[in-house]
């Protein structure tokens, strides 16, 4: 099967595009570009969380709402929610009402904390985990990477909650610390020369 799928636009995209009609704008503007920004970083492990056991597409689709319910992912305001903010969450019709993966945010906002306060930054840490190479001869064939392991492993000892080595390794591809769209995708070199530019954050 042919790697890419030729979208409406006449141009070659990774097949997973073919899947959902949103797909390729998110494709093209965001999926495997470099990110820095804190935030950035930690709503995306957390959506990944939410999405553990369901498709991209409904995440991508509550996405507004997530972001409506968690203050844009402010991991300092969400560090502070109570029980009764989870209560709240758990009638929430707009997100995915799953009390062990909300409460697994608000954790791990705290936890956010405590990695800044020792690495100086979310993005200084998590671009450590950035493999010296691209590690996939074809991209997409796999669902896990030696440095997914090792980053889910990491976050785990320090007691973050649905990060694991999948999960982390979709953060990856999703975040660009991995160029994973395939040979042929009309975001395969522009996503390269991103990652050339993008300045490495070190705190």
């Amino acid at each position: 099967m042919n790697a890419t799928i030729v979208c409406a636009d006449g141009k070659a995209r990774c097949r997973w595009c073919s899947a959902a009609p949103e797909f390729p704008a998110y494709h093209d503007s965001e999926w495997g570009l470099p990110v820095g920004d804190d935030r950035r970083l930690f709503e995306k492990l957390c959506l990944e969380g939410f999405q553990s056991g369901l498709s991209w597409r409904t995440i991508l689709a509550k996405r507004e709402n997530f972001r409506a319910a968690f203050h844009d992912f402010d991991f300092d305001r969400v560090a502070r929610f109570t029980a009764r903010d989870v209560a709240r969450l758990l009638k929430d019709e707009g997100i995915i009402r799953h009390r062990g993966k909300i409460e697994a945010v608000i954790n791990n906002a705290r936890r956010v904390q405590e990695l800044i306060a020792r690495e100086g930054s979310l993005a200084a840490f998590i671009w450590r985990y950035e493999p010296a190479s691209d590690p996939l001869a074809k991209p997409q064939t796999a669902s896990t990477s030696a440095t997914s392991i090792a980053l889910s492993k990491e976050l785990k000892k320090r007691g973050w909650k649905f990060v694991g080595p999948t999960t982390v390794y979709a953060f990856m591809q999703a975040m660009g610390l991995i160029n994973d769209h395939v040979e042929g995708c009309v975001m395969r070199e522009p996503a390269d020369a991103a990652r050339k530019r993008f300045k490495r954050p070190r705190r």
